[in-house]
């Protein structure tokens, strides 16, 4: 008795080790945070909010993310340290009490053809070691279920050196699941030979229509000369060896001229010259042939499946590892829950759990077929989280960039759960966010502003979310915004008729979407809406879409060359001090020798961290001194691209510097909110919204009369989302026909003609479930999006 009295006072008593209960940030510069010095909860949520562009993303991942892996990176040898990503230490004086951090973001997942859902996360191999134990016939260990292992057989003589030398005599055999023809693609590519000529034509009257076969250059040479086929007769006239040697001849020396040449069929040269290097880097008018001649079509061999006649043969209550990959993971979870094998209990309970855990976070509706590169980024970073949900770990820093993007109102509150049950697991959760549903569940809130880019970077607002309401920042004032509904709405010019749209879960849909109206798509998660936008508008309709997908372009690229603006910023210079505009390209003549116009120095430290510093040459301003000293309106061109859009709009806009073509693209970029951004910020910095936004300001310049938009409200802040309703307002006043894919319930209030689907995800959804007016919407609350919009308006 008495030794559990000590035991019990020793344990009351206050341990050194739980005294650790603070991530203590001090002197926090990395980017446009002005000396942050804060104290973070652990084991609690921590919500950070602020305008797009404030330093959430700056303090959260680029200071205490980037510095804890940076240190876990440092506990490996420095032989392991080599192959990994060198990270430098962040600009802060102190980071005190950190914890390993995992980053749950928006990344979309790899793109790679052969990665799905359920390689993705260990849902498939537990699929391929069930079929392996219980599948009838028995073809083989889990690779005979793998798309992504392919069957080998080798034969061979292996010599052994023992004293004398002998032969033994070795065969090797592994059987895999890929299909033999697509190899685990599931598609295969074929060329439209129509896009590569005009059959009634002759090769002299220029049949050929692929860029860069001239008759009149060297290929008309060889043509004439190679004695294949008649260059006058036109090629619907050929003989089948004539077609062949036109199209698919090996390599053969040929004498034309008496020059030596080599002759090859079109096929094999357009591959070789044009199919194998990457889409993105060939000219525009080359990748356009691509992306005409080029065709995939579901493999005939697998039907789609990616797997070999054996996986498919070999099934478990009637079903083949292909039918259950194919099934909506909630169908394949009951599936699941229906085997009874006592010889694979353990395992059949991991799989379980697994596919429980995508219904619980709302993704019940996918497949694990699905390819990864397809999902949406709010759906990768769910799929991401399904690892973390089931993990035994415990005191680590979960880090989430706005969770709920891409979640209907509905959805949110599940996710919420999740967030907490992550935290009652004992985890510290640091949530980036804007949305007041999750902020409303923090035990800690950190506000940060009080504007974007510059005029922000410093800690408005610490504590709990009842001191943020009252504490008059512009979150705690935008807090309770409720957009109300609109008393007018706008009359529809026309429709753009759908007609049994099937994209992926669709029911044979039949919708107009008005025209010239502000018209808002939405529902549930999985329902249905991007496959109706993008998947069933009618071909030759002329359309402008704007989504979230990365910007292609290095760190070289900034807003200013993305958008075009740097042509007429160049053109400018080089007229008023009457040098070549070249010079004012950081790509090109003007680039400063030393670190090429990168401003910084990269610098490989073998086994150790390497680092980037600023060019000593240029201080970090990408050009040549002799460039520095030509100047428009009194400022180098250095000085124009360290500018906010705001600054530059003033600069551009009157005065000697006045430029009109510059001014008009600025003009576009404040108008979607970007006044922030400075001219010259690597697109790799940007965020999935503020990516969208400066799409958005791109293509306005457009023709297009139909602008399709994908949830535009991403990464923006409470007080930015009015601004956002009054762009969009304008584009529809301007004649152009704005069609949103939205959740955020300020812009289904502001729309004129609202189309709900669902009613579920998945094959629960799929059909439209209403038509009409906000307002008809509200007094109808026949769906979850009516009875989560008419709470919203009512409050």
């Amino acid at each position: 008795m008495s030794t559990v009295k000590r035991t019990h006072a020793q344990s009351s008593a206050p341990h050194a080790a739980d005294s650790h209960d603070l991530i203590r940030v001090h002197g926090a510069r990395v980017n446009n945070l002005k000396d942050v010095s804060i104290e973070i909860p652990k084991r609690r949520l921590t919500v950070f909010t602020g305008v797009s562009g404030s330093g959430k993303s700056s303090l959260v991942f680029d200071t205490i993310a980037a510095e804890s892996q940076r240190l876990i990176n440092e506990t490996y040898s420095a032989f392991v340290q080599g192959f990994m990503p060198t990270l430098a230490r962040p600009e802060v004086d102190v980071l005190d009490g950190l914890t390993t951090a995992i980053i749950v973001d928006q990344q979309r997942m790899g793109g790679d053809p052969r990665s799905t859902v359920g390689t993705a996360t260990d849902a498939n191999a537990m699929l391929r070691i069930l079929f392996s134990r219980l599948g009838k016939p028995h073809i083989g260990p889990p690779g005979a279920y793998s798309f992504n292992t392919a069957s080998v057989r080798a034969s061979g003589a292996i010599t052994v050196e023992r004293g004398a030398k002998k032969a033994v005599k070795a065969t090797f055999h592994r059987t895999g699941g890929m299909c033999p023809r697509c190899e685990g693609r599931g598609t295969v590519s074929d060329i439209d030979l129509t896009q590569l000529y005009d059959d009634s034509k002759s090769l002299n009257e220029d049949a050929l229509t692929i860029p860069g076969y001239s008759m009149e250059g060297w290929y008309g040479r060889i043509f004439r000369g190679c004695g294949f086929f008649d260059p006058d007769k036109p090629i619907r006239k050929y003989t089948k060896k004539e077609l062949h040697d036109l199209l698919h001849k090996e390599p053969t020396k040929i004498k034309v001229d008496g020059v030596n040449l080599t002759y090859e069929g079109l096929i094999p040269k357009i591959q070789k010259s044009f199919l194998s290097k990457d889409i993105d880097a060939l000219q525009p008018h080359i990748r356009a042939f691509v992306e005409r001649a080029m065709t995939f079509t579901v493999c005939p061999e697998c039907d789609g499946t990616r797997l070999s006649e054996g996986a498919r043969s070999s099934k478990i209550k009637k079903l083949s590892i292909a039918d259950a990959c194919a099934m909506e993971i909630r169908d394949l979870a009951e599936w699941v829950r229906d085997l009874k094998e006592p010889s694979v209990a353990p395992l059949l309970a991991a799989l379980g759990q697994t596919l429980d855990s995508f219904v619980e976070i709302g993704l019940g509706y996918l497949s694990l077929e699905r390819p990864s590169g397809t999902l949406s980024g709010g759906e990768a970073q769910r799929v991401k989280m399904i690892r973390h949900l089931g993990s035994s770990l415990t005191d680590v820093t979960y880090v989430f960039d706005e969770p709920t993007v891409g979640l209907h109102p509905h959805d949110i509150q599940r996710m919420n759960g999740l967030l907490l049950r992550l935290r009652d697991k004992g985890n510290t959760v640091l949530v980036v966010e804007h949305k007041p549903e999750t902020i409303a569940i923090a035990d800690h809130v950190v506000d940060l502003g009080p504007g974007a880019g510059t005029a922000g970077g410093a800690v408005c607002f610490e504590g709990t979310v009842e001191g943020l309401r009252s504490g008059g920042t512009i979150t705690g004032r935008h807090f309770d915004d409720r957009a109300a509904l609109k008393e007018t709405v706008r009359k529809s010019t026309g429709t753009l008729e759908i007609r049994g749209a099937t994209a992926h879960n669709l029911r044979n849909v039949d919708v107009d979407i008005p025209l010239g109206v502000l018209c808002v798509i939405t529902g549930v998660a999985g329902s249905g809406k991007s496959s109706l936008v993008h998947g069933s508008i009618p071909a030759g309709v002329d359309v402008v879409s704007v989504d979230q997908g990365a910007i292609r372009g290095s760190r070289r690229s900034n807003p200013a060359t993305y958008s075009g603006l740097l042509d007429p910023i160049r053109k400018a210079f080089a007229k008023a001090n009457g040098v070549k505009p070249a010079l004012f390209s950081a790509n090109s003549e003007g680039a400063c020798p030393t670190c090429n116009g990168a401003g910084v120095i990269f610098t490989d430290l073998a086994m150790m961290a390497g680092v980037s510093t600023p060019c000593e040459e240029c201080e970090g301003k990408r050009y040549q001194a002799a460039v520095l000293e030509y100047h428009l309106g009194g400022r180098d061109i250095s000085e124009v691209l360290a500018m906010s859009v705001t600054e530059a709009e003033e600069f551009f806009g009157d005065g000697e510097a006045r430029t009109p073509a510059a001014h008009r693209i600025l003009n576009r970029l404040a108008d979607v909110g970007l006044g922030y951004l400075s001219l010259g910020q690597p697109l790799t910095t940007l965020s999935g919204g503020e990516r969208q936004r400066l799409k958005l300001a791109t293509h306005m310049a457009e023709k297009g009369g139909v602008y399709v938009l994908d949830e535009p409200t991403t990464g923006l802040h409470l007080a930015d989302v009015e601004q956002l309703l009054g762009l969009l307002d304008r584009l529809v006043d301007s004649g152009k026909s704005v069609v949103v894919i939205e959740h955020h319930q300020a812009v289904m209030a502001h729309a004129d003609w609202i189309i709900d689907l669902g009613p579920g995800a998945g094959h629960e959804g799929g059909r439209i479930v209403f038509e009409g007016t906000p307002a008809d919407l509200v007094a109808a609350r026949s769906t979850l999006t009516g009875e989560h919009l008419a709470t919203y308006v009512s409050v």
